[in-house]
């Protein structure tokens, strides 16, 4: 099911309207193409997020060290320019974002903390996941979180490794999940 859906949303929405039920009211989101004028949005989704969302799972220094609060700007807009990156709108609100490398590294999805559990991550997936098949990629990998893996695991992604790896004198756990 989850491949299925990730493609019907992928055809069916990218660059277009979506309408996701929010309770009793639907929201609309678009999913777009990255936009240079994105990056403050998504620095700031990114930071936020981090420390809402993955501290229940992260020490502070960790999420200090994942998400600082003076990211390199020239190296996350070289990298969101390199890769397929799509960006979830929502109210005129940068609500999430995710990206794809040419290899077939699903590098980042993160949905603002205000919009957890509304779709649009799964809408992110699906935008990725068909972008991956449209590219002809053998296979898509990720380095899930903790926080991540039980999202990436519903949609049918395999734990291949569970890993330490040290980033800005930190040590985090994830999983490489394909």
């Amino acid at each position: 099911l989850g491949k299925t859906l990730a493609s019907f949303l992928h055809r069916r929405y990218t660059g277009n309207t979506i309408f996701i039920p929010k309770g009793r009211k639907e929201r609309s989101m678009e999913l777009r193409p990255y936009q240079p004028q994105d990056l403050d949005a998504i620095l700031e989704l990114f930071y936020e997020t981090v420390h809402a969302v993955n501290r229940r799972d992260y020490s502070p220094s960790q999420l200090d060290a994942w998400a600082p609060k003076q990211p390199d700007r020239d190296r996350w807009a070289q990298s969101l320019a390199a890769h397929y990156t799509v960006v979830a709108v929502a109210g005129g609100t940068v609500a999430g974002f995710a990206d794809l490398a040419s290899d077939g590294y699903f590098d980042r999805l993160f949905v603002h903390k205000d919009f957890q559990r509304q779709g649009i991550a799964t809408a992110l997936a699906g935008w990725i996941e068909g972008k991956a098949r449209e590219l002809s990629l053998p296979s898509v990998c990720t380095e899930a979180s903790i926080t991540a893996r039980p999202f990436f695991e519903k949609r049918g992604y395999r734990v291949v490794q569970e890993q330490r790896k040290p980033h800005n004198g930190q040590v985090f756990v994830n999983f490489v999940m394909e």
